[in-house]
């Protein structure tokens, strides 16, 4: 279910000149911020919280699912370019689960070490802060790059659907609608850092773990699945 060829295509697509500078982007700000924060007010948990939940888990992490997730594999469907692979004895599911094993793995990169470093700057670490946050974003990765990579199957305008859901759903509507917070993968991923914090007030969730984890694994598993099929069943200007 991984194949070498397809994950070093994808990561050449995903890490180009471009798209690098998009996905540095945000961790870098995140930690310039941090750094500033740090030196103005002091190590305060609280702020800390607020900073990685309210920037990294609500923002940084979603906008960089969405470049990864859709990049991985939206672009060679729009060009026709995934002719290319399809024309090959590969399985069609196989390239979903290697291009999104690839979607994860950036997505976890460019989130969760900048997640982690901000928070030892902000607070040094100071009530599992700074872990149980990087957690949170190791755990969203994945749901993230499954949701945003089946976009990518199914739409032209991925990148543009996968930043409302992104932006106005995550951050907009998860913090104003207290029932939109139940069908919110960051509510899900900060039911774990939660668990990972000790149960403690600075790391919050509306979500219990038990339903937390299971909605986690059925949206990835069946994002995962359904980006398969789509593929499976793609046709292509080329191919007629």
């Amino acid at each position: 279910m991984y194949d070498p060829t397809v994950a070093r295509l994808t990561y050449r697509a995903l890490l180009g000149r471009r798209r690098a500078m998009i996905l540095f982007a945000l961790p870098l700000l995140l930690i310039v911020i941090s750094a500033a924060v740090r030196g103005l007010s002091g190590a305060d948990d609280q702020v800390a919280s607020d900073l990685l939940g309210g920037f990294a888990l609500a923002t940084m992490v979603p906008i960089i699912g969405v470049i990864a997730g859709t990049g991985a594999i939206g672009p060679e469907i729009d060009d026709g370019s995934v002719l290319y692979l399809l024309s090959k004895p590969v399985k069609r599911p196989t390239i979903i689960v290697t291009k999104l094993t690839v979607a994860i793995a950036v997505t976890m990169a460019f989130s969760a070490a900048p997640t982690f470093i901000a928070g030892m700057i902000l607070n040094g670490n100071g009530q599992q802060v700074a872990v149980a946050y990087t957690i949170a974003a190791l755990v969203s990765s994945i749901a993230y790059a499954a949701i945003f990579l089946l976009l990518g199957t199914i739409t032209r305008h991925a990148v543009v659907f996968g930043l409302v859901y992104a932006l106005v759903w995550e951050a907009l509507f998860g913090s104003l609608v207290s029932g939109a917070r139940t069908l919110s993968v960051q509510q899900w991923s900060l039911s774990v850092a939660h668990k990972v914090a000790d149960g403690g007030d600075l790391v919050t969730s509306d979500v219990g773990l038990p339903v937390a984890v299971i909605l986690l694994i059925v949206v990835t598993a069946g994002a995962t699945w359904f980006a398969g099929q789509k593929l499976r069943t793609l046709t292509l200007a080329g191919d007629e």
